[in-house]
């Protein structure tokens, strides 16, 4: 059970350090939201984990280190992500076009799958994929916060790569309008 000393001693850490790690996670990330979201991140599973968390130096040093290893981790899942999406453009140069009325049946399975996404779902997915709006972006638009967008991102995702299924061919679709 967690007490009220608890909470404002864990408060008073957070204030603290607050800035100094997203500045150690912007030299990283060169990303201010980025920055902002991997401290927030840490900064919770700190807190989950605070009973089991053993720190042989200073809360100041170990969040550092932590924060800066979430950073590289974080670049490289972009760089993987990049890199496959990369893959998956046509060699010819060729762009590929979406539009909801096409007749490709790449992009009327792409279609389909999207519109079985709730619709608040559907939007913030496409306002981030199709219109290249950035999760901050997107929060202020739709008057929700930025970890909202990355739950809903991250559940779209999920359920696209779900039920794609054997057609694989519907989410290298999704990365070329990514790569866009």
């Amino acid at each position: 059970m967690t007490t009220i000393s608890e909470l404002q001693q864990f408060e008073k850490v957070f204030r603290e350090n607050y800035t100094f790690l997203c500045l150690k996670a912007f030299q990283v990330t060169k990303d201010q939201d980025v920055a902002k979201d991997i401290v927030q991140d840490f900064f919770t599973s700190f807190w989950k984990n605070r009973e089991h968390t053993l720190i042989s130096t200073s809360f100041q040093a170990y969040a550092a280190k932590a924060v800066k290893n979430l950073s590289i981790q974080y670049l490289e899942k972009l760089k993987k992500k990049i890199s496959i999406d990369n893959s998956v453009i046509p060699d010819n140069g060729e762009e590929v076009e979406f539009s909801e009325n096409d007749s490709n049946p790449k992009v009327l399975k792409l279609n389909e799958l999207l519109n079985k996404l709730p619709e608040s779902r559907r939007n913030i997915f496409i306002a981030y994929v199709v219109e290249g709006l950035t999760y901050s972006q997107i929060a202020e638009v739709e008057g929700i916060s930025v970890n909202t967008v990355k739950t809903q991102m991250k559940r779209a995702y999920s359920f696209l790569r779900e039920q794609a299924g054997k057609d694989i061919l519907a989410i290298m679709l999704l990365s070329i309008l990514l790569s866009k």
